[in-house]
């Protein structure tokens, strides 16, 4: 009798703690339908459609940045240097545009069209990004310091492109063949921001990648455990160069994206959007330990923080107090990520108990 009980009270004990870790697993979740229904009762129009296409074509922005450092942070990398990429992507697509190419031997400045400014702005945010990745596997460097320093490098660059000025007026000229650049920010197609087009395909390839193809099981055996990835015969530092290189190129992409909705560059654009992007990852269930994570938790958690900061302004809530409550957002994700951790481990532990 008395082991019956013991055995009920284990059983009991085990079902509460699956039943904690699917919470903790779903936290994200119950987290954008909370903060949702909490802005729908609170803030009149909240739901309205053309609230909603406005929130969502804030939260691609941020999105962008996140999918493309998830698979960074599953490799237990770091990288602050996105938002300056996105500014000074789109200080470059902004030169492009006003002053183009010059070619002082010649005389003359070649105005290329929007179809090869876009590929070109996308292929530095890339080389950036695997400028990262080559800095912090060819030399041992950390992520962290590595891409700090990064990031004050292009920030300064992105200074010295324009002398510290706004590129104005991207609309761009009839006569030279650049118009266009525009339509990226405000056009839509079937009724849908090209913004927001744009979040879900790049979500939808990353997504594909990381389930699909050897390289994304390559990431997460990486994050895992480094040095048995290695020993398995993958190159580990090939992996990890190509992770930064996706994170620079999503956000160049987000840098194109924002320049051409405010039809004006800025070098200080992007200024602390690598937190939001941080936050974003962190709160949809990726580990900063590495080795565990979901595109689609990025892209919940990207949500999250995007109504969050919109619910915020449209109660008039002080943007110092957004501040606040961001900070606090992302210890909060911390500690929860690492109470998910501690619980499955006691839960593997548990399992194996009970199977021996």
């Amino acid at each position: 009798m008395q082991t019956n009980t013991t055995t009920m009270k284990k059983a009991s004990g085990i079902n509460a703690s699956h039943v904690g870790l699917v919470l903790l697993k779903m936290r994200t979740f119950i987290a954008l339908f909370a903060i949702a229904g909490f802005f729908a009762f609170t803030v009149d129009g909240f739901l309205a459609p053309a609230s909603l296409i406005i929130m969502i074509k804030h939260i691609s922005i941020n999105a962008l940045l996140a999918l493309g450092i998830t698979f960074v942070i599953i490799t237990a990398g770091i990288d602050l240097s996105i938002g300056a990429i996105l500014g000074f992507c789109g200080m470059v697509a902004g030169y492009l545009i006003s002053q183009g190419i010059v070619l002082p031997m010649f005389g003359i400045a070649i105005f290329p069209s929007v179809w090869l400014i876009v590929p070109l702005v996308l292929v530095v945010g890339g080389l950036i990004g695997a400028a990262n990745g080559f800095i912090i596997t060819r030399f041992n460097v950390a992520p962290f310091i590595c891409t700090l320093g990064t990031m004050y490098i292009i920030r300064g660059a992105a200074l010295l492109v324009s002398g510290g000025e706004t590129f104005p007026g991207l609309q761009g000229n009839p006569e030279l063949g650049n118009t266009g650049f525009d339509l990226i920010g405000s056009g839509s197609l079937f009724g849908v921001p090209f913004t927001i087009w744009l979040m879900f395909i790049v979500a939808g390839i990353i997504a594909y990648i990381a389930r699909k193809l050897p390289f994304g099981r390559h990431v997460y055996a990486i994050g895992d455990n480094e040095r048995a990835a290695e020993l398995s015969g993958i190159k580990v530092n090939n992996v990890k160069i190509w992770v930064y290189t996706i994170a620079g190129l999503c956000a160049a992409l987000a840098g194109i994206v924002v320049t051409s909705q405010l039809v004006a560059s800025h070098p200080s654009t992007g200024n602390a959007f690598e937190m939001n992007a941080i936050a974003a990852v962190v709160l949809g269930g990726t580990s900063l330990a590495g080795g565990r994570g979901t595109i689609s938790g990025t892209l919940i958690g990207a949500f999250v923080i995007g109504i969050l900061a919109d619910g915020l302004v449209m109660m008039g809530v002080s943007e110092f107090w957004q501040m606040v409550i961001k900070g606090i957002v992302i210890i909060v994700a911390v500690v929860i990520d690492q109470m998910q951790s501690k619980m499955q481990y006691k839960a593997a532990i548990s399992s194996q108990a009970n199977n021996e």
